[in-house]
C-alpha cells in the first residue's frame, strides 16, 4: 500500500511517501522530499523493492494520487509484476491501512516535534519508522506484535500464523 502526506517545518512543508506491507503493517519504503513529483513516490517504492521478495501477482494498492498514477511509477510496478489496485474515487477507506499509519506517524511523532530543517525531520522520521513503528509499536491486528516481530515469526513458521484479522 502506498500513500503520501505532508510534514510541517517551521517555514515550509516536506512531503513523505510511504510503502507499507499490508500483511505485516511494516513500512518497507519511504522517502521525504520538498515536492510532490512522481519521483518522491518512486523513490519510496524503490526502497521497498530493495529487500523485499516480490511474489507473482502481488497487489500494489494506492489512492488515485497523480504520483502513483504516473507513467514512471506504473511502469516500475509492471516491471516487477504487480497487480495494480487503486481506491475508488472519493473513498479514503479503501486505503485505510496506509491512512492509519499516517495518523499514527503524525500523532506519535510529527505533531510532537518542531523540526529545524529537512535533515532534522528526516532523522527523526527515520528513527520513528525504523526503530519505533516497525520494531516496537504493537498492533492489535497482528496479535499485539510489532510488524518486524510478526514478519520474523511468519518467516520462521510459515502457515502457522494464518492471516491477520482485517
Amino acid at each position: 500500500m502506498a500513500d503520501i502526506t505532508y510534514v510541517r517545518l517551521r517555514e515550509t512543508f516536506l512531503y513523505l511517501a510511504v510503502v507499507l506491507d499490508a500483511y505485516s503493517r511494516r513500512v518497507v519504503g519511504w522517502e521525504l522530499g520538498e515536492d510532490l513529483r512522481a519521483e518522491l513516490a518512486l523513490n519510496a517504492l524503490n526502497r521497498a523493492l530493495v529487500d523485499r521478495e516480490i511474489e507473482p501477482d502481488i497487489v500494489h494498492h494506492s489512492d488515485r494520487g497523480v504520483q502513483c498514477c504516473s507513467q514512471i511509477y506504473v511502469e516500475r510496478l509492471k516491471a516487477y509484476g504487480f497487480a495494480i489496485s487503486m481506491s475508488r474515487a472519493g473513498n479514503p477507506y479503501d486505503n485505510a491501512k496506509a491512512e492509519s499509519f499516517m495518523k499514527t506517524l503524525k500523532s506519535e511523532e510529527v505533531y510532537l516535534r518542531q523540526y529545524r530543517d529537512q535533515a532534522d525531520a528526516r532523522s527523526s522520521i527515520q528513527r520513528f519508522i525504523e526503530q519505533v513503528y516497525n520494531r516496537k509499536r504493537l498492533h492489535s491486528s497482528l496479535g499485539y506484535l510489532s510488524p518486524s516481530v510478526f514478519e520474523e515469526r511468519h518467516r520462521s513458521n510459515p502457515g502457522v500464523q494464518g492471516e491477520p484479522p482485517l
